[in-house]
């Protein structure tokens, strides 16, 4: 079994490697950005994106002109949706989630007891079990609520249930490694709402991202939908077979064991589940995950040609013999 982290596209990479002897040509720096811009809008279905540094810039950015409270699940989010908020100071409220998901009757009684300005939520509760993001969008303009999701793991959903201009009024992503768009840097945000941007006109130009990353995030962009594809259709096959797995039946990009002892386990599947360039083991607790004691398969890391049936069936039985499932 060879397993390879991912890396972008060749044809990312040479768009990347043509816009760095760009620099300092405006108007192609310019039409770089712009293209970018427009590959957004029209994968999200928003009608305003901008390409930033990073997608903490981006989760800044949504979050600089909300002045009152924001609210984010207690387990399976980002933890920059914390860290941010603190920094901006803001108040954080959690919200009570089932293992990271987010249960609509407990969402509404919560945002009429709490009374938060905005929702952060991502697209996957800890890339594991897909968000009913629609509803939670619907429960959100009833009460007045901004719905910001994080699609960093999401974009180009062929279902388009996530990563959805429709059903959130904010989209901010990271096009870091190895997200599906992977760009290996940068971020974008996007909305329907232009007075959102005309708000946050300057911080958006201070943490805008280089031609080169937007260079590379056009042609990246392209390629989110089959990426997203192979990594949920990746994850479907390894929860099946697996004896025990956290939300067996939801669409995810990474698969998560509940063990007793993470980092003993953990240490072990890092040893027998070689990546070349990486890996793909994450141990927990953790907020980005799960708060309790398992292991996750990030198959996300991983490179989609790798995602054969052979390698599929070699890690789940690498899992069940360290894991002890029989």
């Amino acid at each position: 079994m060879e397993l390879t982290f991912k890396n972008p596209a060749e044809e990312t990479r040479q768009a990347m490697c043509d816009a760095s002897l760009e620099m300092g040509n405006r108007p192609r720096t310019k039409e770089y950005r712009e293209s970018a811009e427009e590959n957004i809008e029209k994968i999200t279905g928003h009608d305003h994106a901008r390409v930033l540094s990073s997608g903490n810039a981006a989760i800044m950015a949504a979050m600089a002109n909300i002045e009152g409270p924001v609210m984010i699940p207690d387990q399976g989010g980002w933890s920059g949706f914390r860290k941010m908020a603190e920094f901006l100071g803001r108040t954080v409220l959690y919200l009570p989630t089932s293992e990271g998901v987010v249960d609509e009757e407990i969402l509404e009684e919560q945002l009429k007891q709490k009374k938060p300005d905005a929702l952060f939520i991502t697209s996957f509760a800890g890339y594991m079990a897909e968000q009913p993001v629609k509803a939670i969008f619907e429960i959100c303009e009833d009460q007045g609520v901004l719905l910001v999701e994080d699609a960093s793991g999401s974009v180009g959903d062929p279902e388009g249930n996530l990563a959805n201009g429709d059903h959130s009024h904010v989209l901010v992503a990271s096009t870091g490694s190895p997200k599906v768009v992977n760009v290996g840097n940068g971020g974008f945000i996007s909305t329907s709402d232009p007075q959102k941007f005309q708000d946050t006109g300057f911080l958006l130009k201070t943490l805008q991202a280089s031609p080169v990353t937007c260079a590379g995030l056009r042609e990246e962009i392209k390629k989110a939908p089959l990426n997203l594809v192979k990594n949920i259709d990746a994850c479907k096959f390894i929860k099946k077979e697996l004896k025990t797995c956290l939300h067996p039946d939801k669409r995810g990009i990474n698969v998560t064991v509940p063990v007793d002892e993470p980092k003993k386990i953990g240490r072990t599947l890092r040893q027998a589940l070689n990546v070349k360039g990486g890996g793909m083991i994450t141990t927990c607790p953790r907020y980005d995950r799960i708060k309790q004691p398992a292991v996750c398969l990030e198959i996300k890391n991983l490179d989609i040609n790798c995602l054969t049936r052979d390698n599929l069936q070699e890690i789940v039985a690498t899992v069940h013999r360290v894991t002890g499932q029989v």
